[in-house]
Formats: C-alpha cells, structure tokens, sequence
C-alpha cells in the first residue's frame, strides 16, 4: 500500500516539475466553469453552508481528472443542484440561471475534452487554447439566441400545439442524430 502512494507521490512531483503554462490554465478554467455553474444551479443556503467544501471538490475534481468521469459527476451535481433549487427549495425559474448554466456547463465540458488530450507537459501557443474558446463562444451564443427564440415561440402554444412542437421538436433531434452517426461512420 506505501508502495502505491510513494509511487502517486512521485509522479505528482514529475508532473508539477515538468507542467507548463496553457495546461494548467486550462484546467484550471475547467474548475473554474464547474465551481460557478455549481453556485448559479445550488440554493445560496447550501452553496454558503455545510454544502460549499463538497461542492467545491467536485468542482475541482474534473481538473485532475478530465479524461474519466469526472466532468460528468460535475455536470450532474450541477443539474442535481437545479433540480433541488427549483423544486424542493422553489426558486423561480428565471432565463438568465438557464443560460448560465448551460454556458458554464458547455465550457467546462469542452475544455475537459481540450484537456484529456493536452498533456500536463506540452508547449502550445496561446492561439490554440483561443480558437478552442473562441469556437465554443460561438456555439454558446447560437445556443443563448436559440433557446430565446424556441422560448419565445413555445409562450404562444398551449395544449396541443405544444404536444405537438415537442413531438415534432424531439423527431428532429432524433433524426439529426441518426444522420450525424450515418455520416460519421462512411468516414
């Protein structure tokens, strides 16, 4: 048992020597994106309580771990946090902690995946990590307009019409999901 911690010892201290900049501000950013979609989606009474230790360490948990479950542990604490906000606690839903979450969520999700695959020790320009969130700014503006317009449009529907959008709305997905996996695969 020393054995294995002696050896996790050591490669933390390989790590830390030989780790450059970009790296771990990315994964930094990842905890960073985490811990505040994490406090947009908790009620202040627990975020401020006995609560903020745990919820930090599962923010920090996907900096060190980007690659395994962690990102997804984060971003289902968050949508558990939501969950429990707005239905035990009653918080009003409010647009601004939908699109802020899901922007949080998006990023600290896509610079995990930036992350899994930069190692701790690479020496990369500043233009790599800037073009990667350039990139998801724009899918997270898209995303922001989208949501506004589908909410917008959703106010006017009521009973079957809104049965019917939903229905229409979720074949879509489907479909465009089983046309990405078809074209994905002829590659």
């Amino acid at each position: 048992m020393l054995d294995g911690i002696t050896d996790r010892v050591q490669r933390a201290r390989r790590i830390a020597a030989r780790a450059t900049v970009l790296p771990l501000l990315i994964r930094g950013g990842i905890g960073m994106a985490f811990l505040l979609a994490l406090v947009v989606a908790w009620s202040e009474t627990l975020v401020l309580g006995r609560a903020a230790l745990p919820l930090a360490l599962m923010a920090a948990y996907p900096m060190f771990a980007p690659r395994g479950i962690a990102p997804t542990a984060a971003a289902l604490a968050v949508v558990a946090g939501w969950i429990l906000d707005t239905t035990w606690y009653d918080a009003p839903i409010a647009l601004w902690r939908v699109l802020a979450i899901a922007t949080l969520l998006y990023l600290g999700h896509t610079l995990a995946a930036l992350a899994a695959v930069l190692p701790y020790d690479a020496v990369v320009g500043a233009e790599v990590a800037g073009n990667w969130l350039l990139r998801a700014g724009g899918v997270v503006l898209g995303s922001a307009v989208l949501t506004v317009i589908v909410l917008g449009v959703s106010t006017e529907l009521t009973g079957p019409a809104f049965l019917l959008a939903t229905v229409a709305g979720l074949a879509a997905a489907v479909g465009l999901a089983l046309l990405l996996a078809r074209l994905l695969r002829r590659t």
